[in-house]
Formats: C-alpha cells, structure tokens, sequence
C-alpha cells in the first residue's frame, strides 16, 4: 500500500510503501518525474537519483519503505551534489556525507517507530542549512510543463540555450528537453490515473496523439500503456508522482 502527504518542506513529498504478507507480485516500477528522493528501505539509508528510464526495485516487495521526494530541481542544494552525478542510481548517503552523520541517522531511523517523520526532520534540516532556495528550478519546470519550448524557457528564466541545459543537468540530471519529456509523461500518467481515456489522456499532456503518448510510456517507463493502468489500480492509494521504493 502506497501513501503520501504534503511535506513541510516547500513542494516536497513525504511517502510510504507497506507490502502486504504474501505478496508476490512485480515491484512497481519506478517512473521518471524529474525528481530526487532521500529513502529509507531494507535498512539503508539512500539517495535516489533523477531517474531517465524505470527502474526496477531490488527487495521484497513486501518490505518496508519510506522517503522524501524533493520538489524537481531542488535536491542537488540540499544534498550538496549535481544531479547529474546521480542520475540513474542509487547511492548510499554514506558516499556523500560523513560516515559518522550517516551512522547516527541510521540508528535514528531503525529505532524510529515513523520513519517517515524522522526522513521529513532530515530534510527541514538539511534545507535550513542550506539558504535561500535557488528560483531557477521552479521557473524551468513552470514554464516547460506549461508547454513552452527550450528556447522560450530560456527566454523567460534569462539564459541562452546553453546555459539553461548546463544549468538543467546540475539541478535536474539532464537537459530541459528531457525534463519536458518526463514532465509530459507525468502529465499524462495522472490523467491516465484518474481513468482519462488514452487518446484524451495524450492530447490533454501536450502529445500529438495517443501513439505518440505510447511510444513515450514504452521508451521512458518502459511499460505499454494498458500495462502502466493495470499497475496503477493495483495500488490501493494511488502516487501523484512514481517514486515508490529504492
């Protein structure tokens, strides 16, 4: 059973994911949203990277899991490392901070009866250290997931071209056509979700056509799109985003 709530830090997601005994279905996969997570799961702590393609969790799917999914574009500041240095893993915090800060959280969150809640406290912590949030990240994806181009993106947050993907790839992993792709995809999963029709589902995201939309779903998520609804009504609460275990 997947949950999730608004957290307390600005645009960021608190989630949990409790298999059931018995279980034996497929894991869900893990879609690209643009995002980053801190994740507690089988008893490590992790950082999820911007993720280009699904990915598949290891474990049980009966295990355990919780994280933080940053806003897009948001994480590489608090964590203290470019997206795309990330992109497509999953790192042990221990490689990115000290193993004596890591130890101590490790314990907290093994002790902790909501682990959850002491993931949210890390984040808070971790935003209060690190100042004034960077506009840039939110002014990129407002404008991209309106439907606005590359170029008039850039326009708008005042970089060229090249500045913006350089800028793109430290805060979200990859250039802002990717993250356009990815951003649509979402667009239309949510639709999709909520039991939109596949051509309506497309058209309302921003692609040509539900073909279009279905070669988008095979090479981002690799799934067709009969099979990402049948994964999404097996959850019995639904995600807004993707992310659901490491």
């Amino acid at each position: 059973m997947y949950e999730e709530r608004a957290a307390r830090l600005d645009g960021a997601v608190v989630w949990t994911r409790t298999g059931t005994p018995g279980d034996r279905s497929d894991p869900y996969p893990v879609l690209p949203d643009g995002c980053m997570d801190l994740l507690w799961t089988g008893g490590r702590l992790l950082v999820a990277g911007p993720d280009t393609r699904a990915h598949i969790p290891r474990g049980p799917s009966t295990r355990y899991c919780a994280g933080v999914r940053f806003a897009p574009g948001t994480a590489p500041a608090l964590l203290g490392v470019p997206a795309r240095e990330l992109r497509d893993l999953r790192v042990e915090t221990a490689d990115l901070w000290s193993p004596a800060e890591v130890g101590r959280l490790t314990a907290r969150l093994a002790a902790a009866p909501d682990p959850a809640a002491v993931l949210e406290d890390v984040a808070l912590g971790l935003a209060a250290g690190a100042g004034p949030p960077d506009p840039l990240p939110r002014a990129v994806v407002g404008a991209l997931d309106a439907g606005r181009t590359v170029a008039a993106t850039a326009d708008a947050v005042g970089l060229s071209p090249r500045q913006l993907h350089r800028r793109a790839l430290d805060a979200f992993g990859y250039g802002p056509k990717t993250l356009a792709r990815v951003l649509r995809l979402q667009r239309a999963l949510a639709l999709v979700r909520r039991g939109v029709p596949y051509a309506e589902a497309a058209l309302g995201a921003g692609c040509a056509d539900q073909a279009h939309l279905a070669r988008e779903v095979r090479e981002l998520a690799g799934l067709t799109l009969g099979g990402y609804a049948a994964l999404a009504k097996r959850e019995t609460s639904q995600p807004s985003g993707s992310r659901t275990t490491a």
